[in-house]
């Protein structure tokens, strides 16, 4: 039988990376459990659900998909910081950066107190419209709302939510004045526009693709420089006149602080090859772009990091300060 140096040298000899001879070293015992804070239905509800199967086999073990909804995503994040660190349990959440932008008093520290795994990709925010809403363009709709200061709704996805933050950012760069109505997730935000409880939306594209292409809802603009190719006859932002109004979500998978370097490289080597298999997936499914460049603990969190002070820094420079 080989010697543990053998073993080695014939691994790095195969071309295996030190990292994957650690991710190889480390196996769950028992299934993990993915929280996502939101409502089932919402963006990070869906990209979880595409990445978590193929993850899982790569894992041998299955990956449970857990919503745990509540404050905007405070309730599931917090209790994925204070979970066991033993690699059985991850948080998927979009809104992981903006939350302190928003919520005065965070129960744990969106940095310290979590370890990265991967991001799932980028996403840009809809702007959209209950279809019964007489704005067939994001221009229509500025004149409309400035012409009824406070008459119609639009639906965020809870306080502190990455859709919470595009409404925040609508109301000051179109200076228009439009009730935020706060939701449990993004679904059900999405459900209430479809339904015409709430007229105006900036949902993440993952949860409004389906109505938007259903005709369910009205989109007027993507919320990034370009246009999207999962929604390529949306005009871009500063196409449809709101050249200010740009807001892209991320996804970071994260595990507590404390977690094991070997099993954080495990789920990291996981996650990454899923969401390279389901890349086309994640994309017409839910308008979820990968992005390379994210194959470390410390990448992850470092765009956590930079999101948490770039978001703050826009709430702020708009005069929304946390509550």
């Amino acid at each position: 039988m080989p010697t543990r140096r053998q073993a080695l040298s014939l691994a790095l000899a195969a071309g295996l990376a030190p990292s994957a001879l650690r991710a190889q070293s480390w196996r769950p015992t028992r299934p993990v459990r993915m929280i996502v804070p939101f409502a089932p239905g919402g963006s990070n509800d869906i990209v979880g659900r595409i990445i978590a199967e193929t993850a899982a086999q790569t894992l041998g073990q299955p990956i449970v998909i857990e919503n745990r909804a509540g404050a905007g995503s405070v309730v599931g994040a917090e209790h994925v910081a204070r979970a066991a660190p033993d690699g059985h349990t991850v948080l998927i959440n979009s809104a992981h950066a903006t939350v302190p932008a928003i919520v005065a008093r965070m129960p744990y520290h969106p940095v310290n107190d979590f370890v990265g795994v991967a991001v799932a990709g980028f996403s840009p925010h809809v702007l959209v419209v209950n279809p019964q809403l007489p704005a067939r363009t994001a221009q229509e709709l500025v004149a409309l709302l400035k012409s009824s200061p406070g008459r119609y709704n639009l639906a965020s996805a809870g306080l502190g939510s990455g859709v919470h933050l595009a409404g925040e950012l609508l109301r000051t760069i179109a200076q228009v004045e439009v009730e935020i109505v706060h939701y449990r997730g993004g679904g059900p935000s999405v459900v209430a526009l479809v339904a015409g409880e709430a007229q105006v939306g900036t949902p993440t594209m993952a949860s409004s693709i389906g109505q938007i292409r259903g005709g369910g809802l009205r989109p007027l603009a993507v919320l990034a420089e370009q246009r999207s190719p999962a929604l390529p006859e949306v005009p871009s932002a500063p196409e449809a006149g709101l050249p200010g109004l740009i807001h892209e979500e991320f996804f970071p998978i994260l595990a507590p602080a404390g977690t094991p370097a070997p099993a954080v490289a495990a789920l990291g080597a996981a996650f990454r090859g899923a969401i390279q298999q389901n890349a086309a997936r994640l994309n017409e499914m839910a308008g979820v772009t990968p992005r390379e460049g994210f194959d470390t603990p410390e990448q992850v969190m470092t765009l956590v990091r930079e999101g948490v002070e770039r978001y703050t820094a826009i709430l702020r420079a708009a005069g929304v300060q946390p509550e």
